[in-house]
């Protein structure tokens, strides 16, 4: 399956919603994912991942009011969060995370799983 992520290229989560739960490391997420999108990070959450897959699908991977942006020194520390919402607009974006971080073992390296997909992403850019 391929799919490529915020670090990759812009990808617009707007209209988006809570549409699942996982239950998975911070680390397998940065695996999966690379480093935590840079953008904006409200008060309510620490960490995001936004993922578009071959399909067109969008997903969002996000804490919400578990961290310490939250919670203060009460809260987790985003290293050890498990707890992740999935935002998408509609189920199939859970789905296929879930798809993902089951088969995370048949994951190539976050530098070679989505060439094929951003060299399609930059074509399409261009033209």
């Amino acid at each position: 399956m391929k799919y490529i992520t915020h670090n990759d290229m812009n990808i617009s989560t707007h209209g988006t919603h809570g549409c699942g739960r996982i239950h998975v490391s911070y680390d397998l997420l940065c695996t999966l994912f690379g480093q935590p999108w840079a953008g904006r990070v409200d008060y309510k959450s620490d960490a995001e991942w936004q993922v578009e897959f071959e399909d067109g699908t969008v997903a969002c991977i996000y804490n919400w009011k578990n961290g310490m942006n939250f919670l203060g020194h009460r809260g987790t520390a985003t290293p050890l969060i498990t707890e992740w919402n999935v935002g998408a607009f509609d189920s199939r974006g859970v789905e296929l995370i879930d798809e993902l971080i089951e088969n995370h073992d048949k994951v190539a390296t976050v530098q070679g799983h989505n060439l094929d997909l951003m060299e399609e992403a930059n074509d399409q850019a261009h033209n």
